[in-house]
């Protein structure tokens, strides 16, 4: 046990959290059509400043990497200048923010992308089910490519400029979104991984491309500002456990340390009906990370506080509390009732549900 309490600042890396507090990534789709943030943007990031550390929406690192309708991208100059004035708002209300990369790989379909790309995958395995788009409607996931050496080399080289291209806008690190079934944890999963060359097969192999990726970036543009997230049991996306699902994360985070990454973040959706991950999977996570190690997902303040205490994490993450919530830690400081997420506005554009939650009066 500790003494540790969720309002005090915390040490991570060269930077210094006001609090242990993180603002979990969510997207939001406000972005417009070609994936360049707004002054709506601005507003909402800077308004949810006071968390020890936001970390922003998924955002494309490259045409292929673009998934969903209206998310923002950071592969061109346009989407480099339009987010330097959410960082700069940010850091002018005393926040911190990471970037997450997030490459969507097989979950997409080309109403969504820019012309001329490519859903890419590690197999040529289609997601069940369908996707919005704002063109056609409900439509059905494509085949994905599945990917030549050519075009492995291309995503990793993409998700480095992407990193690179994330500091010279302003952010203060980037997290590799390797959870929820995207590109990253596409490889990792042999569900979506039936490869039988360099890059999948044995657990060894299945980690090549995260473990790349993620030494790259660190070498691009520092360990002390690169995150990742993961999330092992995780179901979304058609994902799903696997009977080496342990083994493959707990070979992994050794891995990830040595590249210098600065934290490690774990998806739990448990709360969102996803199966738990179990405690003892967490601990031993825990033990596997030698720097800022946290969770996001299913928390509570008196549960955050505890998992603190415990010393489980370093950090709680919260998401629909600090969506609905500008000020949540002002909130949770005084015992204040929070406001309530309203669900049918997560994925709509426009300020309702996004900047109009009310701040409490004192």
């Amino acid at each position: 046990m500790t003494d540790h309490n969720l309002f005090e600042s915390f040490p991570m890396g060269k930077l210094t959290l006001s609090n242990r507090l993180v603002m979990n990534p969510m997207t939001r789709c406000r972005a417009d059509a070609a994936g360049v943030a707004n002054p709506l943007m601005v507003q909402y990031y800077a308004q949810r400043a006071s968390a020890g550390l936001i970390i922003s929406e998924g955002i494309a690192p490259s045409a292929n990497g673009k998934g969903y309708a209206r998310i923002p991208g950071l592969w061109n100059s346009a989407q480099v200048q339009a987010w330097q004035a959410v960082t700069s708002a940010v850091h002018a209300a005393g926040g911190v923010i990471f970037a997450q990369l997030m490459h969507t790989g097989r979950v997409s379909h080309p109403a969504n992308m820019p012309e001329g790309a490519k859903i890419v995958a590690p197999s040529a395995l289609a997601l069940a089910g369908q996707m919005y788009t704002d063109a056609q409607g409900l439509q059905d996931y494509p085949v994905p490519h599945a990917m030549t050496e050519a075009d492995i080399v291309a995503a990793k080289a993409e998700i480095v400029q992407a990193a690179k291209n994330a500091i010279a806008a302003g952010f203060d690190g980037v997290e590799l979104h390797s959870a929820n079934g995207y590109l990253l944890e596409q490889f990792l999963s042999p569900a979506t991984n039936q490869r039988t060359d360099a890059w999948g097969g044995s657990v060894e192999k299945r980690l090549r491309f995260v473990l790349e990726v993620a030494r790259a970036t660190a070498v691009a543009i520092g360990g002390d500002k690169v995150g990742i997230r993961l999330s092992p049991y995780g179901t979304n996306s058609g994902m799903g456990a696997y009977p080496e699902v342990e083994e493959t994360y707990l070979k992994l985070l050794p891995l990830l340390a040595d590249a210098g990454l600065v934290y490690v973040h774990i998806a739990d959706h448990s709360a969102m009906g996803a199966p738990p991950v179990p405690l003892a999977f967490k601990r031993a996570l825990r033990q596997a990370w030698p720097r800022t190690f946290f969770i996001g997902g299913s928390f509570e303040q008196a549960s955050g506080q505890q998992a603190v205490k415990d010393g489980l994490v370093d950090l709680v993450g919260m998401g629909r509390a600090f969506l609905a919530n500008p000020d949540l830690v002002a909130r949770f400081k005084q015992g204040l009732p929070l406001n309530a997420p309203d669900a049918n506005t997560f994925f709509t554009p426009g300020a309702k549900g996004y900047t109009d939650y009310p701040v409490a009066t004192l």
